[in-house]
């Protein structure tokens, strides 16, 4: 199957009416030691600003993306509402079709910042710049 991206149905509109109806995710870097790398992938629920649920590994693989998914899905502390979608970057992560699969099968919904575009995600962005 091939990678795809999707429409911005975020559009900016980062204060949703309802907790956790719009989370956002990204994964950055984390360089320590001498010359190695760690890598931080997030859940930010774009309404109140926490963190749902969060990866750290030492390998950029797609099970940084999907395990953080299957995280969420399992936890049990915040129900989330129904119409919830995660919106991401187009990174290779994001765009394979086995985290797209897996984002359906827990009814969740996929938006997509437009390319180059920091903007559309920026709570995301701005939470890895502190």
């Amino acid at each position: 199957m091939e990678h795809r991206t999707l429409p911005n149905l975020l559009q900016r509109d980062f204060r949703k009416e309802v907790p956790g109806l719009a989370l956002l995710t990204d994964i950055t870097y984390l360089p320590y030691g001498l010359s190695k790398m760690a890598y931080l992938s997030t859940l930010l629920d774009a309404f109140t600003g926490e963190v749902l649920a969060h990866n750290l590994s030492d390998r950029l693989t797609l099970d940084l993306a999907t395990d953080l998914v299957d995280m969420l899905a399992k936890q049990k502390r915040i129900q989330l509402p129904k119409g919830v979608f995660i919106q991401s970057d187009q990174g290779s992560h994001y765009t394979s079709p086995t985290y797209q699969k897996l984002l359906k099968q827990y009814k969740l919904g996929q938006s997509m910042s437009r390319r180059g575009n920091c903007w559309d995600n920026a709570p995301q962005e701005s939470f890895f710049g502190i």
